[in-house]
Parts: C-alpha cells; structure tokens; sequence
C-alpha cells in the first residue's frame, strides 16, 4: 500500500500553484466543446500558463476572444481549422477533448468510430509540429484512444511513454466527492486511489486505501462503487440529452493539468492516478493501465503498484483487466 502522504497528493493537486519558477504554452484541442469551453477558462486562471492555444473545427477563435479578456497575464490566441499546425508551434502540454460526447444510451464505445479518426489525426499533427509535447488525452472512449495516440506517434517515431496521458482525474473527482458525502468529510481531505481504465467496469476506487472509504461496506459499498463507475450516465439522463459530463470533466482536466505542470515545473512529489503505458499488467497483455503515478520534469517519473487490495477490490481488478484488454486492442488495431 501506499504511503498517506502518497495518497495525500491525489487531493492536493486540487488548487492551482501561483508560484511557478517557469511558464508554459498550453493547447487546448477541441477548445470550441462542451468540454473544451470551461477547460479553456479554467486554464485560463492558471499562473503556470503562459500562452493558450485553442483550436477547433469550428468557433475557436471566437473562444479565443472571450476567454482572453479575462484578467490574468496569460496570452490567448485562436486557431481555426485551417491553422492546426500553427496552434501546436511551440507547445509543451497539449490537452485534447475533441471529438463528439455522449448520447443518452451511448457507451464510450459507440464513440469510438468517430473519436478515434479525431484523435488519430490530432496526435499526428502533435508528432509532426511539437513532438516532444506532453499530450493529454480526454476524447472518450480514453482506454482506445490513448493507445491510438501513442501507436501513431510511434509510426512517426517520436512516442515517449513518458509523456502521453490518458485523463482519468474525473473518476478520482467523483470518488473523493462521493465518499466525502457519505462520510461527512470534506472531499479535498478525501484521496481515493481509482486504477484501472476510464469506463465502466474498467474503474476500479481502492476505497480500502482512503480512511473514509476503507470502513463503508455492503450495500452502501456497492452502491457507491457503481456510482463512481457510472457517474457519466447519472449526467447524461441528468440533461435529457442536451449534453454529458461537460463541466466536470472540464475541471478534471484543468486539474490533471494543472498537477503535470506544476512536475514539469520542479514541484517534487505530485503523485495522480493517469492512464499511462504501464509494466503493471503487461505480462497479461494490457500494457496501458491507470495507477498512481509521479510526475516529474520529464512526465512520468514513477509508475506505483496498485497496492494490497480487500476481496472486493480484487474482484473489481479480475472484471476489469479483460475489458480493458479489449479496449487496448481495439485501440491499436485501429492505426495498424
């Protein structure tokens, strides 16, 4: 098992640091979405950024024009469809949530034919104009679409493994704010390990790792455990069809990014769950897994085990290593 001051980390890459020692270029791919709007604003408000980048198929520019009045000394600038090279130049994290979002009675795979062209051809401009850029990958189904984005930069011979994550931070999000209501706790004390992958039966809360989770049993257990795994289809019935989990997803992305900034930026000891290429499970065939990772100036610094897991945890883990294998292959048989 982890340390607690590991597991501490996870909730304390909830703020925004305001003491960077250096600043970054940030691209927000797909900056015109639902997703993409409130990410852009909140990275807006993040002293470690410099310089923003949106682009989208459409109405990024316009984006672009609202968010940069805001008053924080970042420069904002907008890119339409045209100009994907010249949103990349000189970009160190480039954050993707496009793509189409979920329907009422989608699963993430059915997202998965149009997603997948999206992020392909994303990743490919990202391994043509900043290769050596740290990508984060939000675009849904995440267990498929990471291993895309890793086997087309691999074609292009530019794949670091240190640097291509799969933001998962939204289930760790609802853990913590879930637990904490059962609980009484206030959520940001509250650190849930989630592993695994971001769909389904692939999330896996450690809720035994967590003070607060390790004594909630039963049918209170269960019940708690579908909600984190299925939190997604809670909004999207939520919002009659109108929409997914847009603004949540938006602030875990803002976080996760937020956390790798700080790492790339000399801060020790920034610890977060990421879906990362991973010798975890590779002997089984599933060489991308979610587990605590630390991050550091060069991306992945440490990938941790999942540590000693009750009965039903374990059972969690046996239901979602084949899944996720499936999803990883369907991944990379996708750019073969």
């Amino acid at each position: 098992m982890l340390s607690r001051s590991a597991l501490r980390a996870v909730s304390n890459t909830r703020a925004f640091s305001s003491s960077a020692s250096r600043q970054t270029k940030v691209a927000v791919l797909g900056a015109g979405g639902g997703i993409g709007q409130p990410l852009s604003l909140l990275l807006k408000l993040n002293p470690q950024v410099t310089s923003l980048s949106l682009y989208d198929i459409r109405g990024a520019p316009g984006v672009a024009a609202d968010v940069s009045h805001v008053d924080t000394n970042s420069e904002v600038h907008g890119y339409p469809a045209d100009q994907l090279d010249q949103a990349l130049e000189g970009v160190k994290v480039v954050v993707i949530p496009a793509g189409v979002p979920r329907k009422p009675g989608m699963t993430r795979d059915d997202l998965f034919n149009t997603n997948a062209s999206i992020v392909r051809d994303l990743a490919s401009a990202v391994g043509r104009v900043a290769p050596d850029a740290h990508i984060l990958v939000i675009s849904n189904p995440v267990n498929s679409t990471v291993p895309i984005v890793a086997a087309t930069l691999e074609k292009a011979g530019v794949f670091d493994p240190k640097r291509v994550f799969g933001v998962t931070t939204l289930d760790v999000v609802r853990a913590s704010r879930f637990v904490g209501g059962i609980a009484e706790a206030d959520p940001a004390e509250v650190a849930v390990p989630v592993v695994g992958g971001h769909s389904g039966p692939t999330i896996v809360p450690l809720l035994s790792q967590t003070p607060q989770g390790k004594g909630i049993t039963g049918e209170v257990y269960d019940k708690l455990v579908h909600r984190i795994q299925f939190g997604g289809d809670e909004v999207v019935k939520a919002k009659d069809g109108a929409g997914s989990a847009t603004l949540s997803m938006a602030y875990a992305g803002a976080k996760f990014t937020g956390a790798l900034l700080r790492a790339l930026n000399g801060e020790k000891g920034v610890t977060v769950p990421t879906f990362v290429k991973s010798p975890l499970y590779a002997d089984q065939g599933i060489d991308f897994f979610s587990s605590l990772v630390e991050l550091g100036p060069n991306g992945v610094e440490k990938i941790h085990p999942v540590g000693e897991l009750s009965a039903e945890e374990q059972k969690l883990l046996d239901a979602c290593l084949p899944e996720l294998k499936k999803n990883i292959e369907k991944g990379k048989a996708f750019v073969a």
